[in-house]
């Protein structure tokens, strides 16, 4: 395979859903030394998103500095923006990124030297936590995979990487 990103190589907005085995939603403790920085702004501008797109799940993509890969596990990703996508599945339950936000988002950051560091997505009434289907569409490990529970108020963020179905949580650090 060539050294293009896994989400690139495997067409990641061609989903086909498949089959996950059971996962435990139990909870689970940062296991994972990798560090995704934002700042509050970011932070405000996601829970938004996901407010007004409730009862739908929002979609949206971060875009900064990224450091390292999914072997190397003592880096920080700094989240310089959020763009806010159209959920093209229209859904309470799942999310998929339209593929034309995806690549505006996508030209924007490599004409300035960013990169897509990942996707943020909401759950409406659960814990923020990958579901068997957020597994299932995990394509990239070097993605951060951060959702956003409106279950509770205020809201809860949390960030994860999910590498060959295996998930693992990861510190959010907001700088104020």
């Amino acid at each position: 395979m060539s050294g293009a990103p896994i989400a690139r190589q495997h067409g990641i907005f061609s989903i086909f859903l498949r089959h996950v085995g059971e996962l435990s939603l139990g909870s689970v403790g940062i296991v994972d030394s990798r560090c995704l920085v934002i700042t509050a702004e970011i932070e405000q501008q996601i829970v938004a998103h996901a407010r007004a797109c409730k009862p739908q799940e929002m979609c949206g993509l971060l875009v900064g500095t990224a450091s390292g890969d999914a072997t190397t596990n003592a880096d920080t990703d700094r989240a310089l923006e959020f763009h806010p996508c159209r959920n093209a599945a229209a859904s309470a339950i799942v999310y998929t990124l339209d593929p034309k936000d995806y690549m505006r988002v996508e030209q924007s950051a490599d004409d300035r030297g960013l990169a897509v560091l990942g996707v943020v997505h909401s759950h409406t009434h659960t814990e923020a936590y990958p579901s068997p289907t957020d597994v299932a569409q995990a394509l990239d490990p070097n993605w951060n995979y951060a959702i956003v529970s409106l279950k509770y108020d205020p809201p809860r963020l949390r960030n994860f990487r999910i590498v060959a179905g295996e998930i693992s949580e990861t510190a959010i650090n907001i700088t104020r």
